[in-house]
């Protein structure tokens, strides 16, 4: 039998359709009162298609997600790391407290504490490459003698980063997120390279 030529388009479509519908009732009904049916309602497709390519609705909101970021969040390099920093941080917090990602981010990352596949998958899409992007360029630094060589990039990535799930998570409102920023010079204090000894 002959393939329909036109198969692909219209799973493409279909895919898209279904990740637009996702993130759109996500970011307006909030996470929990989503559900399969409703946004196979949206989409226009049957809740057979949904589960042929995703195994839960968090699933299908992550893929959403990821796709809405996209490369969002690349970090700079001008040479400055303090900068370069408080750039990528303050694009971060804007996202989570001013676009639609934050229903997203919060719905995804309360189910994965009940899903380990989803938590995997959180961590490798969203958080890992973002994490690699960092450690190089803080690594960068370290080379150029902005940073301490004696503390591991990963724990200095950690440093940063932590304050900002720690706000949003837990509620803390939207300045205290978007000051997250603001903390980039007083963890770099004790970042900096140490002078030696006379």
């Amino acid at each position: 039998m002959t393939p329909d030529p036109n198969s692909e388009r219209r799973s493409e479509r279909a895919r898209k359709a279904i990740l637009d519908a996702a993130f759109d009732l996500v970011s307006r009904k909030g996470f929990a009162k989503v559900t399969i049916e409703g946004i196979a309602a949206q989409a226009g497709v049957g809740k057979p298609t949904i589960y042929r390519w995703w195994r839960s609705k968090g699933a299908v909101v992550l893929e959403a997600m990821r796709e809405e970021l996209g490369d969002d969040f690349a970090f700079p390099d001008t040479g400055d790391i303090a900068a370069d920093l408080r750039t990528q941080i303050t694009a971060v917090t804007e996202r989570l407290i001013t676009g639609r990602i934050s229903e997203a981010y919060r719905g995804v990352m309360g189910e994965a504490q009940n899903d380990p596949e989803l938590m995997r998958a959180f961590r490798e899409t969203i958080l890992v490459p973002s994490i690699v992007e960092c450690r190089a360029r803080l690594d960068a630094a370290v080379a150029a003698g902005q940073l301490r060589s004696d503390v591991p990039t990963d724990v200095m990535v950690d440093l940063f980063y932590a304050p900002i799930h720690y706000r949003h998570f837990l509620g803390f409102g939207d300045e205290a997120v978007r000051g997250s920023a603001d903390l980039v010079q007083d963890v770099l204090l004790g970042l900096r390279p140490r002078p030696e000894a006379g």
